[in-house]
């Protein structure tokens, strides 16, 4: 640490489940520590390198993905992906002299975050799943501390000493816009009832079917939509987008606003989604994704479930259910009232402050 001045790298990439607690725990970091010096470092043409920026953060690019279970080009490229990565870290860090290297998830964390423990400097790990992925339960052993969103994470990595548990933090935004502007903002009506519908940042398209064959029912029930596709499936935006009451886009960049016009959400259990909800306290109808590593988000999902603050649907169902279970919701007043309160008891609101502050005592 050069003068007082704090030096960190923070890698994180993929999916906005591993940008935005990245993001989350920097903003922090930076209330704490107006000084620090940040360099994300992440992959091309992943939402990092458009989200990252747009928050004002210097980000770097490493060449690395990982390895597909068909075979294909990018896996016969994937030893070599390796080597490079690790050498691109070596001089990254060589050149920046972080402090403290943090991880939140993703790929890209590999090589950075291993890279630095050879060096001897400090490494954190962020896992914000009940299922720790590959990248975590590699890099665990080395890690100063591993921070996670779950008890039952430290089952699955055999150190269990640099273990803490702080929850998932969540963008500061989220819970300083009120209804009504966020009504404004999507030019809906505020006296009636608001659904948000998303897939996580990649989009969802067993949810987006599914919806689209319900758009015409919502509106004839006075029910409102915010809809995000994602780029999979932005042809629904052309589709819908002239729709009465629905407001269709492929990304929401202000989601504190969507979150804020939403009396319900529906979306897949994403664990940093989930930290969302719960920093809200908003009802949710939860879709798993289905392919998820070891059904990490079933175990996430049932969370929420058992605290009363969400309904589960299989993926496989949702067509068959999702109408009935939105409208046994939304037009219960009672009912929605107390997922929303449920849902809020379970939130950590706090969660980026204190891994802020953890990080911070590592380096002094």
């Amino acid at each position: 640490m050069l003068n007082g001045q704090l030096k960190i790298i923070i890698a994180a990439g993929g999916t906005g489940g591993h940008v935005f607690p990245a993001i989350a725990i920097v903003d922090e970091i930076k209330k704490l520590r107006s000084n620090a010096e940040i360099l994300f470092v992440g992959t091309k043409g992943k939402i990092e390198s458009r989200v990252v920026p747009q928050r004002g953060y210097s980000l770097a690019f490493i060449w690395i993905s990982g390895f597909y279970r068909n075979l294909g080009i990018d896996n016969l490229l994937f030893p070599i992906k390796v080597i490079v990565s690790f050498v691109q870290s070596f001089f990254l860090i060589k050149h920046f002299q972080p402090d403290i290297v943090i991880g939140t998830g993703g790929y890209v964390c590999g090589p950075v975050l291993y890279t630095a423990s050879l060096i001897g400097i400090p490494i954190v790990v962020h896992e914000s799943n009940n299922y720790p992925g590959i990248t975590t339960r590699m890099l665990s052993t080395r890690a100063t501390r591993v921070f996670t969103a779950f008890n039952s994470t430290a089952r699955w990595l055999k150190r269990k000493d640099n273990i803490e548990l702080t929850g998932t933090p969540t963008r500061d935004m989220l819970g300083t816009i009120s209804r009504e502007d966020g009504i404004k903002f999507f030019n809906l009506d505020p006296l009636k009832k608001t659904v948000l519908v998303f897939g996580g940042s990649l989009g969802a398209t067993s949810i987006n079917q599914a919806v689209k064959l319900l758009v015409n029912d919502f509106i004839d029930s006075d029910i409102q939509l915010i809809w995000q596709t994602g780029k999979t499936d932005a042809m629904l935006v052309k589709e819908m987008s002239a729709m009465k009451n629905c407001r269709v886009n492929t990304f929401i960049d202000k989601m504190e606003y969507a979150y804020s016009a939403a009396d319900m959400v529906v979306c897949r259990a994403g664990a940093t989604t989930l930290a969302e909800l719960t920093r809200l306290g908003k009802a949710s109808i939860l879709i798993p994704y289905p392919h998820a590593a070891n059904d990490h988000q079933i175990f996430n999902a049932q969370k929420l479930v058992d605290a009363g603050a969400a309904v589960m649907i299989a993926d496989k169902d949702v067509q068959m259910k999702l109408e009935t279970v939105i409208n046994s919701i939304i037009n219960d007043d009672k009912k929605l009232k107390q997922m929303n309160e449920a849902s809020r008891a379970i939130g950590k609101p706090n969660a980026g402050r204190e891994i802020a502050k953890r990080i911070l005592e590592l380096v002094k």
